[in-house]
C-alpha cells in the first residue's frame, strides 16, 4: 500500500471532516502559477486538526510540506510526491487578546491582519498590508517591507516542535534578515501573538494607502511572481545590481527579469520551474561577473 493510500484510510477514520484533494496542480496554490500536481493537499481548519494531521502523516510516511498562501514558493514542474498542507484559507482564526495584542492562526493573510489591526486602532502592521502572504509564512521568513518586519511586532509564536506544542517568546525566535528559528523546517508554526501600539485608525489607513501606492507604482504586480527573487546582499540592493548589469527584460522561456523592477522575476506566460531556475542562475552568474557579488535567492524552491 502506498503512503497516500494509507493516509486516505487514516484520514477517513480519524479526521473525516478534513478537506483534502488529490493531484492538485501547485500552479493553483502558488502566486507564481507554476508547478505540477501534488499527490495530496490537505486544508486543516484549525490548529488541532493540523497537529493531528501531521502526526498521522508521519505514521504513513507522507513527508508533509506545510505552506501558507504560496507567495514565496516555486514548485517543481513534475509535481510533488508528498502531502502538501495548506493553512491559508481555512485556518484563519483571529482575535483581540487585549487592548494592544492580537492572536491569529498561521493561515491568516497579512492583508486581513493589517486591516483588523487598523479597525482596532492598532499601529505597527502598516508595512504588512501589501505583503500577499500569510502570518505563518511571514513569521517563518521574518517578512518585511518599507522599514518594517515581523520581528518588530511578534510577541510569541505557537509552534509544533520536536518536543511538542510550545509557546515560544520572540527573543527565542532568532529573527534576522529573512530568517527565523523556524527556517530549518523542523517546527511548524501554528499561530502567533502580535504586540502593537495604540494609534488613530485614520492615520493608520493613510499610511497603509501610501505604502500600497508605492508598491503598485514600483512593482510588477500585474504579473505572477513570488515577490523579490533575491535577498538583499550586504551593502547593496539586488534590484540595483541586476539593473546595472543590464539584465532587465532578460528572458528564459516564460520567465523574465521584470522591466519595471529588476529585483523581480515574473511569469509572462507559461513559465516553468526550470525556466525560473535557469534565469535565476543566469542572473547570479552575470551579477557575480560584473560586481563580484553573489545573489542568494529569497524565493523558496520546494523539493520532493
Amino acid at each position: 500500500m502506498t503512503w497516500f493510500e494509507k493516509l486516505d484510510e487514516v484520514i477517513e477514520k480519524y479526521l473525516p471532516d478534513l478537506p483534502m484533494e488529490q493531484d492538485v496542480p501547485m500552479s493553483r496554490l502558488t502566486s507564481f502559477h507554476i508547478g505540477g500536481p501534488a499527490r495530496r493537499v490537505a486544508y486543516p481548519k484549525n490548529r488541532e486538526q493540523l497537529v493531528i494531521l501531521l502526526g498521522l502523516a508521519d505514521e504513513c510516511g507522507a513527508r508533509p510540506f506545510v505552506m501558507g498562501n504560496g507567495t514565496n514558493l516555486l514548485a517543481p514542474d513534475k509535481g510533488l510526491e508528498r502531502l502538501v498542507v495548506r493553512t491559508a484559507g481555512e485556518m484563519n482564526a483571529l482575535q483581540l487578546v487585549d487592548e494592544t495584542t492580537i492572536e491569529a492562526d498561521a493561515g491568516v493573510s497579512l492583508a486581513r491582519l493589517a486591516l483588523f489591526a487598523k479597525n482596532a486602532g492598532l499601529s505597527g502592521l502598516e508595512f504588512a498590508h501589501g505583503i500577499p502572504g500569510s502570518l505563518g509564512g511571514a513569521v517563518f521568513m521574518n517578512a518585511g517591507a518599507y522599514g518594517g518586519e515581523m520581528k518588530q511586532v511578534v510577541e510569541e509564536v505557537t509552534a509544533l516542535t520536536e518536543s511538542g506544542i510550545r509557546r515560544i517568546p520572540a527573543q527565542e525566535c532568532d529573527f534576522g534578515y529573512r530568517h527565523s528559528a523556524f527556517s530549518d523546517g523542523k517546527s511548524v508554526i501554528l499561530g502567533a501573538k502580535l504586540h502593537l501600539s495604540k494609534g488613530r485608525s485614520s492615520e493608520i489607513d493613510a499610511k497603509m494607502a501610501e505604502l500600497m501606492n508605492r508598491r503598485k507604482s514600483s512593482q510588477p504586480l500585474e504579473y505572477p511572481s513570488a515577490g523579490s527573487t533575491f535577498k538583499r546582499p550586504t551593502g547593496y540592493f539586488a534590484g540595483t545590481l541586476i539593473q546595472e548589469t543590464g539584465l532587465k527584460g532578460l528572458t528564459v522561456g516564460g520567465a523574465q527579469v521584470s522591466e519595471k523592477h529588476a529585483g523581480f522575476i515574473i511569469n509572462i506566460g507559461g513559465a516553468t520551474c526550470q525556466d525560473v531556475c535557469t534565469l535565476i542562475q543566469q542572473v547570479q552568474e552575470k551579477v557575480r561577473q560584473a560586481h563580484g557579488v553573489t545573489l542568494e535567492p529569497e524565493v523558496r524552491i520546494i523539493e520532493n
